[in-house]
């Protein structure tokens, strides 16, 4: 069944001067504009696309990737208003709606929000919500264990630290000593949970001893550069302060990860930092 707002595998059904039509399913024949067809694709092949409605409010799909997908989270910019509510940079052609029944307070134009994105059921359009509590839990008792890892969302900052959304589901409290510097709105890092209070609100740490493996170290280390564009300016050389800031994780951890990244060949040890092998270099770096 297709997705709408997700990233889908489709196969490719007939070809167009216009573009290529993929088997929808239920759907239909979805078209694909001939500008996002990848080279040497052809009837029969099976592409990765994500599917939404454009601005004539037809269902289509395109193989660019937006930033934020339904079910996630993500602080975005306002490009414009109107009498619908705000629209935001989300990474594609047609800007992504927040209603004006969806924004706690006025959005204005140039200013960054976080929202949460869904798909309303009786339109089939894919929208943003600055109303978080209304697609969160505040707190758990079953859904996590102290010590699971846990992607982190970081939603907001408060008196006692940040408050984060973890695995886009529950919302969680990142205690303001447990960071050595200031985290951005809308950072994606890698966490584990602390500890479920008797009120069920959770607790989360970016580092909890005893609980790292390799390949937690991996993931968390190739998630950061793909963040980053495929550089960051730590090396094993770096101070541990630095590296559980920026991954989370301990200097061991990141020295290990690093070490299994570089003899896989997935990454390139420069002076200067740690680059993931297959990103263009920007000018600067």
């Amino acid at each position: 069944m297709v997705e709408t707002g997700r990233l889908n595998r489709l196969k490719v059904v007939k070809e167009v001067d216009f573009g290529l039509y993929l088997d929808g399913g239920s759907q239909g024949e979805i078209l694909l504009p001939v500008r996002y067809v990848p080279k040497n694709c052809s009837v029969g092949d099976e592409i990765e696309v994500f599917i939404y409605r454009d601005s004539e409010d037809r269902i289509i799909a395109t193989t660019e990737k937006p930033y934020v997908m339904v079910g996630e989270f993500a602080c975005l910019k306002v490009v414009s208003t109107s009498h619908a509510g705000a629209f935001l940079d989300w990474g594609l052609p047609k800007d992504l709606l927040v209603p004006f029944s969806e924004q706690i307070h006025k959005m204005d134009e140039g200013k960054r929000y976080v929202v949460g994105v869904y798909l309303d059921d009786a339109s089939d359009r894919i929208a943003a919500s600055a109303r978080l509590d209304d697609m969160l839990y505040r707190e758990s008792e079953d859904d996590f264990q102290p010590g699971e890892a846990v992607d982190l969302f970081i939603s907001n900052r408060t008196d006692l630290g940040y408050q984060v959304i973890i695995n886009n589901s529950h919302f969680g409290l990142l205690h303001k000593h447990e960071v050595v510097r200031p985290l951005k709105r809308g950072r994606k890092i890698r966490g584990f949970i602390k500890s479920i209070r008797e009120d069920g609100k959770i607790d989360v740490t970016l580092h909890m001893k005893g609980h790292e493996k390799i390949d937690d170290g991996v993931e968390v280390v190739m998630k950061v550069l793909q963040a980053e564009g495929g550089f960051v300016g730590l090396t094993d050389k770096s101070p541990p302060a630095l590296i559980d800031a920026m991954f989370g994780i301990s200097k061991g951890m990141f020295k290990k990860a690093i070490g299994s990244l570089y003899k896989s060949r997935k990454i390139t040890l420069e002076n200067e930092g740690i680059r993931l092998n297959g990103f263009p270099k920007a000018n600067n770096r």
